[in-house]
């Protein structure tokens, strides 16, 4: 009988789909809990659907837990990974409905005790540091007063993070003592009504909604900043060890501080080591990224961020130790680890359909491995659909709009990816 996975997700990310698959493929039962609309409806690898309630969370939570009896748990955004570590801390009441819920959390995210870790930046920084891994200073900020002596003590440019977000939109790099204070009342206000409301209208994305009317004022965390580019590591890990790994250099990213679109695979021990002493520290299971920098000169590799969630590149499959699903499909079931087939031998990977999206004239659509989900072209299309929908929405002007706007199915660059086109007939 196949172990079934319960993927919880509270955005319309696109990864999380492709993860499905690649769930499913390593040999799950695959079930979703998601908002409506989710792209994963455009495939195969969902064997049941849940809705998944923005104004009461736990409670679709929970219903789906319940009925799903999963074997393992994976959030699929930061704030699916937060409503896990509250029902974890609520699992009472909740026991007679779901009696195993303390055990079966414990199992996909690992040790209780690292839940309020994963989610201060600053905690986290400091207990990588104490295992010997190489940060950059971090320090969560209360007052204009404490943003102030930070830029006495450390000096510009500096970055600003704002705990509970991700994917860039709570990082901000200030060059000014002006500039670091706007950034700073800005970090620390609840998100706007209207914006909230965009969100969950365009993005189907209700996890603004709370937080903007219950009126939160997220942590600020100051970091020092560290010249260099930028790698990114995602794990599956069990028990505290680390069982399969992707470690990636940068090569493009939808904007300054956004998420990658195109990256090149890497083996650094640095990032190794430091991601195996993280993960054994916390006593870490199921999927988890981590962000570096590279810096200039000396190629130092500077920790800076827990993700704690599969990334977007969760889903490749790249070898032996280099494929998460079948190491997370071994850990679970017993069973010796089923790797599938590598879906390339080019080290760099063009994101589908970020890359794309950022620059549909891209050299790396045509240079790269660009990773096309060719087997499931409802998808592709969806992806195509979103991109024209939200280039209405994001577009800052008309340049922009049009190169964005008029993109198509019959425009997505196919170079390097026939063998996967064919197979996937």
């Amino acid at each position: 009988m196949k172990p079934t996975v319960l993927i919880v997700t509270t955005t319309n990310w696109v990864p999380t789909a492709r993860l499905a698959a690649a769930l499913a493929n390593a040999g799950f039962r695959v079930e979703v809990l998601c908002p409506a609309q989710h792209p994963v409806e455009q495939t195969h690898a969902a064997s049941r659907i849940y809705s998944y309630g923005g104004l009461a969370p736990l409670r679709s939570l929970s219903r789906a837990i319940a009925i799903a009896e999963p074997d393992l748990v994976l959030p699929g955004d930061d704030l699916a990974t937060c409503h896990l570590h509250d029902l974890y801390l609520r699992r009472d009441l909740y026991s007679s409905q779901i009696p195993d819920l303390g055990p079966l959390i414990e199992r996909s995210l690992g040790s209780p005790a690292s839940f309020p870790v994963v989610q201060a930046r600053a905690s986290f920084m400091k207990l990588a540091a104490a295992e010997g891994v190489r940060v950059p200073e971090t320090d969560a900020l209360e007052t204009a007063e404490d943003l102030k002596g930070w830029i006495e003590r450390f000096g510009l440019p500096t970055v600003l993070k704002a705990d509970g977000t991700s994917g860039g939109e709570g990082v901000r790099f200030v060059r000014s003592a002006a500039e670091a204070h706007r950034a700073f009342r800005k970090l620390q206000s609840p998100p706007l009504l209207a914006r909230a409301c965009k969100r969950a209208l365009v993005n189907q994305d209700r996890t603004l909604l709370w937080p903007s009317l219950l009126r939160r004022r997220p942590t600020v965390n100051a970091q020092a900043f560290v010249a260099g580019h930028e790698a990114t590591s995602t794990v599956a890990c069990w028990m505290g060890t680390v069982m399969a790994s992707l470690h990636f250099e940068v090569l493009r990213k939808g904007n300054a501080a956004g998420h990658a679109t195109v990256v090149r695979l890497i083996d650094n021990s640095e990032i190794s080591t430091a991601v195996e002493k993280v993960v054994r520290r916390m006593g870490l299971s199921g999927l988890y990224g981590f962000d570096f920098m590279l810096e200039t000169g000396t190629g130092n590799a500077y920790l800076i961020e827990i993700n704690p969630r599969s990334t977007q590149v969760g889903h490749l499959t790249l070898g032996p130790e280099r494929d998460l699903p079948a190491a997370l499909y071994g850990a679970i079931s017993g069973h010796p680890t089923r790797v599938s087939p590598t879906v390339t031998e080019n080290d760099t990977i063009a994101l589908f359909p970020h890359e794309w999206a950022r620059d549909p004239q891209s050299e790396f659509l045509r240079t790269a491995y660009h990773d096309v989900p060719w087997d499931a072209p409802e998808l592709v299309h969806a992806c195509v659909s979103r991109a024209r929908k939200e280039s209405v929405w994001y577009a800052r002007d008309d340049a922009k709009h049009n190169s964005v706007g008029a993109i198509s199915p019959m425009n997505v660059p196919a170079e390097g990816n026939a063998a996967a086109r064919s197979s996937a007939r």
